[in-house]
């Protein structure tokens, strides 16, 4: 979600009303900690969460506090979802150190759940990883136990390394949306497993999810809008070299320079028209409400344990309305 705060408390109320399972914010123009505090303070079941906060800009008890203050807060409801960000961000928008992110990225989850267990269950707080080090923590600077205990953390994966890392660590993954029904089988779940035998885990003790982009409307006008929006939303994923890898798997190794020239000429609006059928398909689905849910099951239910409806454009609530029957069984 990315409302003004204003908007947080009715867009919450809503969302729950409608049945929806969670409702995630992202780090973009907001930071992502404050409107999950208004969402909690309006529901009651949904399930609220980060997707993602930005990690290596942050200390690990900083972390610790934003999740396990919104834990108890929500009364036990809240998913802690982080990601490395990629190293231009982090050096340039941050000031921040970027090396070796899935390393990093697996002792932060160390530290933050060290830390936890110091407030939660008295634990002396002495962790000392490769990059975090935390040593002190006096009862003055601790919360007090929590009946809901920590929250889940979740970690955001787009390549197989930190899929690794995550089926190590984490309780859940978080999916980049540029992931295909071929990459999930090919990529995906090949590096989850490496990372559950590594750890000596199971499938069950992770979760997977990943945003679906989504084309949907009613009339012609409506699916024409939807589909421009997602063409462009693909070309600003597509145009970050982060995601060369995954273009180039699917046969589009040219693709992300030529969007990223686009980029640099400040042509962002003409990035949509390299967007092509084939490309469109691999990372959305297309259709009338009803049909959203079906569609999504066909391509992702053997290999999601949950999405989120991707519709980077403005809509109606009523169609969402139609839409989310679609997931559930039927008689």
């Amino acid at each position: 979600m990315r409302p003004e705060l204003d908007g947080i408390a009715a867009l919450a109320r809503e969302t729950e009303a409608l049945g929806y399972a969670a409702l995630l914010a992202a780090e973009t123009g907001y930071d992502p900690f404050m409107p999950l505090t208004v969402a909690a303070e309006h529901t009651e079941r949904l399930q609220l969460g980060t997707c993602v906060a930005v990690a290596l800009s942050r200390s690990p008890v900083h972390l610790a506090h934003a999740g396990y203050d919104l834990q108890r807060f929500s009364k036990g409801r809240f998913i802690l979802g982080v990601g490395s960000q990629v190293r231009g961000h982090i050096e340039k928008r941050f000031s921040a150190p970027f090396s070796q992110p899935t390393e990093r990225m697996k002792d932060l989850i160390g530290a933050i759940r060290a830390v936890w267990r110091a407030w939660n269950d008295g634990e002396p707080l002495r962790y000392e990883g490769p990059f975090y080090r935390h040593t002190l923590m006096t009862p003055f600077f601790s919360p007090d136990p929590s009946p809901y205990g920590p929250p889940p953390i979740y970690l955001a994966a787009s390549g197989p390394e930190m899929t690794a890392v995550g089926a190590e660590v984490a309780d859940g993954l978080m999916l980049h949306t540029l992931m295909s029904a071929a990459s999930a089988a090919e990529i995906t779940l090949p590096a989850l497993e490496r990372g559950l035998a590594a750890a000596g885990r199971s499938r069950s003790d992770v979760e997977l999810y990943a945003p679906v982009f989504v084309i949907t409307g009613d009339s012609d006008e409506e699916l024409a809008t939807a589909e421009a929006a997602v063409r462009l939303q693909i070309a600003f994923y597509a145009s970050t070299p982060a995601y060369r890898k995954t273009l180039a798997f699917h046969g589009r190794p040219d693709l992300p320079a030529a969007l990223n020239d686009l980029t640099k000429q400040g042509r962002w609006k003409e990035m949509g028209t390299l967007i092509d059928d084939e490309v469109l398909d691999l990372f959305s689905v297309t259709g009338k409400p009803e049909e959203i849910g079906p569609a999504v099951i066909a391509r992702y239910g053997g290999v999601l344990d949950r999405v989120a409806l991707y519709a980077p454009y403005r809509h109606e609530t009523a169609p969402w309305a139609r839409v989310l029957p679609g997931f559930r069984p039927g008689p």
